[in-house]
């Protein structure tokens, strides 16, 4: 079953070989799906078995969020009127939400995940990764695993999140559970491995020792750096390998030059900087110095409880001293290279046939009308959702 996009006014490819410019641009086409998969870049009325008119609006690839936490039960947002009266973030907050996810039953938890994801589709999120992470148990892990499995195959085991209460005081002794009964029993679920590396949860060498058992199992890892200071996140990340170093809130020259040597990509999380009042990183020295970065939206109920790309791209540009072009790459092939993915983030043949159209002429207007809903439909896999 074949279905075109006709009458797009402007085209997002992101594909340099299939437009204009760095993003592929094209004008006044058509673009074909087959199936799940993009067939072709036509001129406009080409015939297909379905159409959409697209009236002469804006079309990019869908979103690729590469950090999310949406399986959680519970609310915080006591947690963020005290941040808004000057009560700082602390990573210790966690614990709240790991006690009220340990007390949901499957089925909650699995109907609160449904909500969030039609969120994040209706905002033209078409890829997201899921981590656990408040759960901290062998079991409760594996549960918020098999829950994000339901919606995504990139699933994360980010059991290093914080120490957990019953294990106050004996950080190394959660380390040693988590590299060993917990990788066992959760590897078969997840796709990547997390750990949040920062005072308050996990030091350098708990972080690396996470990493290594990982690796070791065959899984790909990723890392929470320099959120709230600077510190040796970055380039442990880099040292290790990960796929993603993730906020990169405070950078240094020698974390700058780790990352442009490396294959980590530096994922920005402005919406958390935003939500917990944090210094806005400074993009365009990463950008310059040559690394490979990426824009998330870090879902989660305490430090950044929003699903829109759209709000980060405007944060990107306003703050983080992007282009509106490059936000628009950090947010879909960008994210689409922290998860070591080809074949989303881009509108070319061959890739999976995931589209926004956008209520508007250009992708400029997603910073141009800030805080405006700009995402007409979104198409996952070739089918409206």
């Amino acid at each position: 079953m074949t279905l075109v996009i006709d009458n797009i006014g402007l085209l997002v490819t992101n594909d340099p070989e299939h437009g204009d410019g760095p993003l592929g641009v094209r004008r006044q086409v058509a673009l074909v799906l087959d199936g799940d998969r993009v067939l072709a870049v036509e001129g406009a009325g080409a015939l297909a078995d379905e159409r959409i008119d697209a009236e002469g609006r804006c079309v990019i690839p869908g979103f690729v969020d590469s950090h999310t936490h949406l399986v959680f039960a519970g609310d915080r947002s006591d947690e963020f009127v005290a941040r808004m009266a000057g009560q700082p973030y602390q990573a210790g907050g966690i614990l709240t939400t790991v006690a009220a996810t340990r007390a949901a039953s499957d089925g909650e938890l699995t109907t609160a995940l449904a909500r969030r994801v039609a969120e994040a589709r209706a905002n033209g999120v078409t890829t997201f990764e899921v981590k656990s992470g408040y759960g901290l148990t062998v079991g409760d892990e594996r549960r918020l695993l098999d829950v994000a499995g339901e919606v995504t195959p990139e699933t994360t085991l980010l059991a290093a999140h914080v120490v957990p209460p019953e294990f106050a005081g004996r950080a190394d002794d959660y380390v040693a559970l988590l590299c060993g009964e917990m990788l066992d029993a959760t590897a078969d679920a997840c796709r990547w491995v997390d750990a949040f590396c920062e005072h308050g949860a996990f030091d350098a060498d708990q972080c690396r020792a996470v990493l290594g058992a990982a690796q070791q199992r065959g899984l790909g890892t990723r890392l929470h750096a320099n959120q709230l200071r600077p510190g040796p996140g970055v380039q442990l990340a880099v040292e290790m390998g990960c796929a993603s170093a993730d906020h990169c809130t405070h950078l240094t020259d020698a974390d700058i030059e780790a990352l442009a040597g490396g294959s980590t990509v530096a994922t920005f999380l402005p919406a958390t900087d935003f939500s917990t009042r944090q210094p806005y990183p400074n993009a365009r020295r990463v950008i310059d110095a040559g690394a490979t970065v990426a824009l998330a939206t870090n879902c989660n109920p305490g430090s950044s409880y929003t699903s829109s790309m759209a709000f980060c791209i405007a944060l990107a540009v306003r703050d983080l001293q992007m282009t509106i072009d490059e936000a628009l790459v950090a947010a879909t092939v960008g994210g689409a290279e922290a998860l070591r993915r080809h074949d989303v983030g881009r509108l070319s043949a061959g890739c999976r046939a995931d589209a926004v159209i956008l209520d508007a002429p250009s992708y400029t207007h997603l910073v141009y009308r800030p805080g405006m809903q700009l995402v007409k439909t979104t198409i996952v896999a070739g089918r409206l959702t």
